[in-house]
């Protein structure tokens, strides 16, 4: 029961004694911080609880690196079921809910898909009283700040703390420390309270944050050794301070391991002594109360250092603790990309972490005679052996200290099972299963898009369909229905002019509501194809200028992505991008008719705004390289046509909403794996009109890279390749032509507006297959063994 005048109250009295204002003197963010912790105060109680009830019984544990948590204002008010009584609450003191939500900064500890879904997944689990705790670390800077200087792309430090942490509770008695052969280190934990829908269940998300045994040499300071008094310090920091940091340097590689083992080291021996509290040392106890979920490869080092603690400090024997690391064990693969199967280099294992490296050999050999004792043989066992050629295989270690393995899409599956990991699909076949990946609808329709949760309400007669995504299949009624369409339109339209506000606000530059908003929105990277987009932005621009007359619908074509800091070629993709948007946008013949914009900082809260307001949604990777994706499910929700390859979790998207409601093109999976071995792109280039006219824009001063040569390098890629990999590896060109024909299709097929929003409704009513509650219903049933524990109200 919501008190709005205790709740301003609070809000009054937490500004008083936290920043020593009344509300006519506080910052926005000062109010902020005052109303998050009013709403905290409110949630305490059942958090204490959930986790009392909990520890009941068998619960899992999401470990996870990333957690692109987003803000937490505007979701967890959603949650309560209190935004709009909050909202009234606030105009009483004159204060702006939508100021608040701005001001809040995105916590993003997270790259891209992974980490959101790992965000998404914590939201279902508390909305469906499943006992899940999440583990990772507490970054102090997200993955970077980005924005462009002369097209291209500036990283900058992401403090998402510089506003406070309302949302978090330090938990020093919990803190544990974590020992690497150079130095041992604290590991404190913070905990966020993940607030289910419609339930009394608060669940928890645990990140930790380094700190040195020794925060301050006094006696070095007092030599005047500045720098030395606190060195320990800013090491130990170093190791929370940025989520991926650069690797290209062994210091980076260290860096990079020492994050690894230092957040699933600490996690695991939280568990652990919480374990030994209540159970004493029957370690047999472990996995009927414990599932661990490994999130991709990143944790993966947590399968020896669990057998270091069970053999060093449990005195357990061999045999006994790898059958209880295996019992507890489940691991995610994310990647068909060989490149993302991560492989550490042994001799920098076996320096920073000399006993957790004589574990994994000693794991090694017991899985080669394994293999041998089953009548496999050399070539065979080379293939599969976890440590080669001075490699540490991490996801061969995932596979063989686990007792379950998924994939994240039909199609990823069976790539795995039949193709990348078939001989461990051999070896262990019942190890294998399928989870396709999930979106929570209470961020990504009820809080992103309240006109269209609202209208859902209406026709439906209650709320019930945000906890049971599937029901929007009722709304198959309205199909045909021209009032229930156009108000759908009508809602459509709306979101789009708050999108273009949004974008003239933040970017400077004016788009077309009335024109398509076509959208691709993802990490930058060559299998996802953006630069096959560009080309068809170049080569429809070109035909403009040919023929000025010709009849086009306009266009708005919007990009959101960040490239890794080392990865210049998706730095040159960006560049590119933007040299494209330059000429353009400044080209007064044609920039009525097509507009580009490259987003700057995609993260999720812009993501909020994009994907209600799109009418395209690009899905364009390579057919056979994208696991799943979750932002074809985000536009899909959001009522968005999908643009894209039969790919990932596209093949599941038209398989629920009909292929004739999307735009399919491209080679299937089954003709680039004949066509590869002897493809040849320059006979694409040279025969498909336009093509080489784009390409060559990249070497012929069309466009300027700054001297870099950047340009030139990705035109090489293209039709020369490299010594690691073929010439257009990602099958550029052989699509180019479906895609530019797929464009037409979509235009076509705009212009007809009734059976555009009929398209648009079929993909809506259809997403409750690509909601995170089913997801992780299935995990908690068929990996975990968890059950539902529901907090009394």
């Amino acid at each position: 029961m919501f008190d709005r005048e205790a709740f301003k109250e609070n809000v009054k009295r937490i500004l008083k004694i936290d920043f020593a204002k009344t509300l006519d003197k506080a910052e926005i963010y000062e109010k902020y911080n005052a109303v998050s912790k009013a709403l905290m105060e409110g949630i305490i109680d059942d958090f204490n609880k959930t986790e009392e009830e909990y520890s009941k019984e068998k619960q899992a544990y999401y470990f996870s690196a990333e957690f692109l948590m987003g803000r937490a204002l505007g979701n967890n008010l959603i949650n309560l079921g209190a935004y709009d009584k909050v909202k009234e609450a606030l105009e009483d003191l004159n204060i702006d809910i939508n100021h608040l939500e701005e001001i809040e900064e995105d916590a993003g500890l997270g790259n891209g898909g992974l980490g959101r879904l790992a965000a998404c997944f914590l939201d279902s689990c508390a909305t469906m009283n499943l006992p899940v705790t999440g583990y990772g670390i507490r970054y102090s800077h997200g993955i970077f700040k980005q924005r462009f200087e002369n097209g291209f792309q500036v990283e900058e430090g992401d403090n998402w703390l510089k506003y406070g942490d309302p949302w978090s509770i330090e938990c020093r008695k919990d803190e544990v420390v974590v020992e690497f052969s150079d130095g041992k280190v604290k590991a404190v934990p913070y905990d966020t309270p993940i607030i289910g829908y419609g339930t009394k269940n608060v669940n928890k998300l645990r990140l930790w944050k380094c700190e040195p045994i020794k925060e301050f040499d006094f006696e070095s300071f007092n030599s005047q050794e500045y720098d030395e008094a606190t060195k320990e310090k800013n090491r130990a920091e170093d190791i929370s301070r940025v989520l991926y940091p650069n690797d290209s340097k062994k210091e980076g590689k260290i860096l990079r391991l020492k994050q690894q083992y230092f957040f699933v080291s600490a996690s695991l021996q939280d568990l652990v002594r919480k374990f030994k509290n209540r159970f004493g040392g029957d370690f047999e106890l472990f996995p009927q109360y414990h599932g661990i979920q490994l999130n991709d490869t990143h944790p993966v080092v947590a399968i020896p250092e669990f057998m270091r603690i069970l053999v060093d400090e449990e005195n357990i024997q061999w045999e006994k603790a790898f059958e209880i690391t295996t019992e507890t064990f489940a691991y995610t693969n994310h990647t068909i990309l060989s490149e993302a199967l991560e492989q550490w280099d042994s001799k920098l294992y076996e320096e920073i972490l000399p006993r957790v490296y004589e574990i994994i050999k000693k794991i090694d050999e017991k899985f080669h005679r394994e293999l041998v004792a089953k009548g496999y043989g050399n070539e065979e066992i080379e293939k599969m052996r976890i440590i080669w050629d001075d490699k540490i295989r991490m996801a061969w270690l995932a596979i063989h200290g686990t007792h379950t393995i998924n994939g994240v899409a039909q199609l990823h599956t069976g790539i795995l099972k039949n193709q990348e990991l078939k001989e461990w699909y051999k070896l262990y076949p019942n190890r294998f299963q399928n989870k396709t990946n999930g979106i929570t609808p209470r961020r990504w329709l009820a809080l992103c898009n309240r006109e269209l949760a609202d209208f859902i309400t209406e026709l439906m007669g209650s709320y019930q369909w945000i906890t049971n995504l599937s029901m929007l299949k009722d709304l198959e009624k309205y199909s045909d229905d021209e009032n229930v369409l156009m108000r759908f339109l009508d809602i459509k339209h709306g979101k789009k002019k708050e999108l273009a506000q949004y974008i003239m606000l933040n970017e400077g530059i004016n788009i077309n509501p009335d024109s398509i908003f076509d959208i691709q929105i993802k990490r930058l990277h060559e299998y996802k194809r953006q630069l096959l987009n560009a080309f068809h932005i170049l080569d429809l621009y070109y035909r403009i200028k040919e023929n000025p007359d010709m009849d086009l619908f306009p266009r708005t074509f919007i990009f959101g992505a960040k490239a890794a800091p080392g990865y210049v070629r998706a730095k040159a993709i960006i560049k590119y991008i933007n040299e494209i948007a330059e000429l353009i946008n400044n080209d007064g013949e044609v920039n009525d008719k097509i507009k580009v914009v490259f987003v700057q900082n995609y993260r999720v809260s812009y993501g909020e705004k994009l994907f209600p307001g799109a009418d395209i949604s690009e899905q364009i990777s390579t057919a056979g390289k994208e696991a799943s994706g979750t932002g074809n499910m985000k536009f899909m929700l959001n009522g968005t046509p999908t643009l894209g390859t039969y790919d990932g979790a596209n093949v599941e998207i038209v398989g629920e909403a009909g292929e004739e409601n999307n735009f399919i093109f491209g080679a299937r999976v089954e003709e680039i794996n004949k066509i590869k071995d002897s493809y040849d792109p320059k006979e694409f280039y040279e025969k498909v009109p336009g093509l080489k006219r784009v390409v060559d824009t990249l070497i012929d001063g069309t466009f300027d890279d700054g001297g870099t040569g950047m340009f030139e390098e990705l035109y090489d890629s293209l039709l020369k390749g490299t010594d690691w990999h073929e010439p257009d590896n990602y099958f550029l060109f052989r699509d180019f032509d479906d895609y530019r024909e797929a464009h037409k299709k979509v235009e076509r097929a705009y212009r007809d507006r009734l059976s555009w929003a009929r398209k648009c409704w079929i993909n809506m009513i259809n997403a409750g297959k690509f909601s995170s509650d089913r997801t992780i219903s299935e995990y908690g049933k068929e990996i975990w063994k968890i059950k539902e524990k529901r907090v009394e109200k």
